[in-house]
């Protein structure tokens, strides 16, 4: 089949056009386009249909009405996201039919679980791509994320590419934002990981009830068949509400004696992991250079991927043993200092007190915790984020984390209450450079100082603007200062 579209498919009055492709960018519209005017949260994307239709675009799709004076074929529809995805499919399905996709869902734990597959899929000889929060791997080539989840056209596009590279299999983050706009409508998925939900996102959604109802979606099937395997966290509390569909086999992981796929035997140093896994097939003996016990879960997940794939153990061993470092996750900063700097993408309060536990667990003499909370985000979360820094740290610091619109001041303020629940000693300081200084110049000998929030970050987003801001480059001029 060819990369055309049969456009009686969308509606009889353009059935006539020969459209050669789709875009919902007006900025990147070609001759015989077909242009998806989306209403977004900043713009409706009727007010650009006439660039549109100067620029080439045969017709346009909208959930709204045509303005008036526009002379050109309109198609109205109820969910035009849900119409582009299902164009897309058609369209693009000769060269996607063949890629093996993995998706996955969860508050936290998704990137890490992602370059693991990778990681897996390489070692088993697979050529792979990447679609995260952090960036797209295509092959070898690395190219900055847009979205943790792309528009549906946009994966399309990138599945095609990748075909058309010799790759097989693609693993990709499903963020509830995506689920909920339909951006992953009508995709067939080899598995379906859950990882776990905690409180994130109620800006968008407003409830947990809806949070989660979101995260169904992606073992429920969008448009398509529900997955082919449902991997999911047997000991997460959600996870364990899913009710996984009678098309799909379901993978359950864990630490608890009733996971099916369970770890056990678990060593955590400054050096990595080491634990057994138990599954129906036997024992996969791993050793992973991650630091923390919370990678474990992940680990979990995607040696689940690796098995319902029917790869090897010794495959699925050193896949996770080549997977060294994931970008702003528990990600160490050394420049010899006698004490640890981790730089992690912790900004829930479930994330901060998972790594400030998988700190503690590695048996340091303190524990600092530096954090801030997101401007123009869930304000609610904001003191059970200082809750959880200063419930479990030695010490905290307090600080600014893309404030966007709002005051950092106004924000610091919210979490304090938190901060005033415990006694844990704490200083507040809104310049995050200067915070990171001063929680780094506390250590001593052993210590464990935590750089929670931007992760892989590279920028500060500001009340007017956006300017080059990365943790890890901070730190490393901090130590590389206090070196003898």
């Amino acid at each position: 089949m060819s990369d055309t579209i049969s456009q009686k498919s969308l509606a009889p009055e353009v059935s006539s056009l020969n459209i050669q492709g789709l875009n919902y960018d007006s900025r990147r519209i070609k001759a015989g386009d077909l242009f998806f005017a989306f209403s977004g949260a900043k713009a409706d994307g009727r007010q650009f249909a006439q660039a549109a239709i100067e620029k080439g675009a045969v017709a346009i799709v909208s959930e709204g009405g045509a303005p008036e004076n526009l002379n050109a074929p309109w198609i109205q529809t109820s969910f035009a996201r849900r119409t582009l995805a299902l164009a897309a499919r058609r369209f693009y399905s000769s060269a996607t039919q063949d890629i093996s996709l993995t998706g996955i869902t969860g508050t936290n734990g998704k990137t890490t679980t992602s370059y693991l597959i990778d990681s897996i899929l390489r070692a088993n000889g697979k050529k792979t791509a990447v679609i995260g929060t952090i960036e797209y791997r295509m092959g070898d080539e690395i190219r900055p994320a847009v979205n943790t989840t792309p528009e549906s056209l946009d994966t399309y596009q990138l599945l095609k590419e990748l075909n058309s590279i010799g790759g097989t299999h693609a693993v990709m983050e499903v963020s509830s934002h995506a689920l909920e706009l339909g951006r992953v409508m009508g995709f067939s998925f080899h598995a379906a990981i859950f990882t776990n939900l905690t409180q994130d996102h109620l800006d968008f959604h407003g409830t947990m009830d809806e949070y989660f109802a979101a995260k169904l979606k992606l073992f429920q099937g969008q448009d398509a068949p529900p997955p082919r395997n449902s991997i999911i966290n047997f000991d997460d509390y959600y996870g364990r509400r899913i009710r996984v569909h009678t098309d799909s086999q379901a993978w359950w992981y864990g630490k608890s004696a009733g996971a099916p796929i369970r770890a056990g035997n678990i060593q955590n140093t400054f050096n990595g992991l080491q634990f057994d896994i138990w599954h129906e097939r036997g024992i996969l003996k791993i050793q992973s250079p991650l630091l923390g016990e919370i990678n474990v879960y992940n680990i979990l997940a995607a040696c689940a991927v690796g098995l319902s794939y029917e790869i090897p153990d010794d495959v699925i061993e050193k896949g996770i043993a080549d997977c060294h470092t994931v970008p702003g996750r528990f990600e160490r900063v050394n420049e010899g200092q006698p004490f640890l700097v981790i730089v992690d993408y912790a900004h829930t309060p479930d994330a901060l007190k998972n790594v400030i536990a998988g700190a503690r667990a590695l048996k340091p003499e303190r524990v600092i915790t530096l954090f801030g909370c997101g401007g123009d985000r869930d304000r609610s979360k904001r003191p059970l984020m200082a809750e959880a820094a200063s419930k479990d740290s030695d010490y905290v610091v307090l600080t600014s984390d893309n404030p966007r619109s709002e005051d950092p001041l106004v924000i610091m303020t919210d979490a304090m209450v938190g901060l005033q629940r415990f006694d844990t000693p704490h200083h507040a300081e809104p310049d995050r450079a200067k915070a990171i200084r001063h929680a780094i110049h506390q250590a001593g000998p052993r210590d464990i100082v935590i750089l929670a929030g931007k992760g892989h970050e590279t920028y500060q987003i500001l009340q007017h603007e956006t300017i080059h801001f990365d943790d890890r480059e901070v730190a490393r001029e901090v130590l590389k200062g206090m070196a003898p």
